[in-house]
């Protein structure tokens, strides 16, 4: 899989975010409307709860494990031989508000074969919670992970990643204790816009929210963080992962640019499927940093 690093040299795709206020309301929602953008979406999202639904059932030993009192605050828990191995903790995503971590087992493929441990949150959606209660939910993931994680198989450090919406979660949590280091895939890192589109409805978002949870507007976290994004994916997702890379590049911050070529939002999340996936080697470089 051919996947180019920092050193790009084709243009960037325009941001549509520079001419924001002359958009009309359809085509701000455009801007982060992923499954509309993919043409075979509907295939992919089949496929990946397809093939999550096959590898929960072959994995049942440690699913649905609570570490808060809400309905979504569980762990499905896929622990490798080696209870020392890394452990991936993959946050889903579906812009705060859909999606569960049942849908997203099958990420746990390609970690699993190079005899890594994986570890799949979930979380309260939106309207039910708000952005300050989501970020803190996966606070309280990793902090049960860290503390009952041993008694099930999984003591090793931990690599904080995410998808999308998970991307941001995970980027806002780079800094706990226990994390190692982060993958952030097509993620969202400045939430001001979103304010601007039918997204909001369930988000809500407040100012402080915006800026206390934009990592694109927060401290420099100086541990190990791959940025990853698909070339095919929307123009503002492409950007906000250039940005965000170019701010920790800026401070001095480990990590890189991975952008995954010819990949789209969807697709994207097969290199973290495969064994031998962009996502799963780049990974591997994060844990021996």
């Amino acid at each position: 899989m051919p996947v180019s690093d920092t050193d790009r040299n084709d243009p960037l795709p325009p941001d549509p975010r520079d001419s924001w206020a002359a958009l009309d309301q359809a085509q701000r929602d455009a801007a982060y409307n992923n499954n509309a953008a993919v043409a075979d979406s509907a295939t992919w999202i089949e496929k990946r709860n397809h093939d999550s639904a096959a590898y929960r059932a072959a994995h049942p030993d440690n699913l649905d494990l609570a570490y808060s009192t809400a309905e979504r605050t569980a762990f499905d828990l896929y622990p490798a031989v080696n209870p020392e191995a890394p452990c991936l903790v993959f946050i889903h995503g579906g812009y705060w508000q859909r999606n569960s971590r049942e849908l997203f087992a099958c990420i746990a493929e390609g970690p699993a074969a190079i005899g890594w441990s994986v570890a799949i949150p979930g979380y309260t959606l939106a309207p039910q919670a708000n952005m300050r209660s989501i970020v803190a939910e996966i606070g309280q993931a990793l902090d049960w992970l860290a503390d009952r994680g041993p008694d099930h198989g999984i003591a090793g450090p931990l690599i904080v990643a995410g998808w999308s919406a998970g991307a941001q979660l995970a980027a806002l949590h780079l800094a706990h204790p226990r994390v190692l280091a982060g993958l952030a895939i097509s993620g969202i890192y400045e939430l001001a816009p979103l304010r601007d589109t039918n997204l909001n409805q369930a988000l809500n978002l407040s100012d402080d929210d915006i800026a206390e949870f934009s990592p694109l507007r927060r401290a420099v976290v100086h541990k190990p963080l791959v940025v990853s994004v698909g070339s095919a994916e929307l123009p503002t997702l492409v950007h906000d992962a250039w940005d965000f890379y170019g701010l920790r590049s800026r401070h001095g911050a480990p990590g890189r640019l991975l952008s995954v070529v010819g990949k789209d939002h969807f697709s994207i999340l097969q290199e973290l499927q495969k064994p031998n996936g962009a996502l799963v080697r780049a990974a591997l470089e994060l844990a021996h940093e």
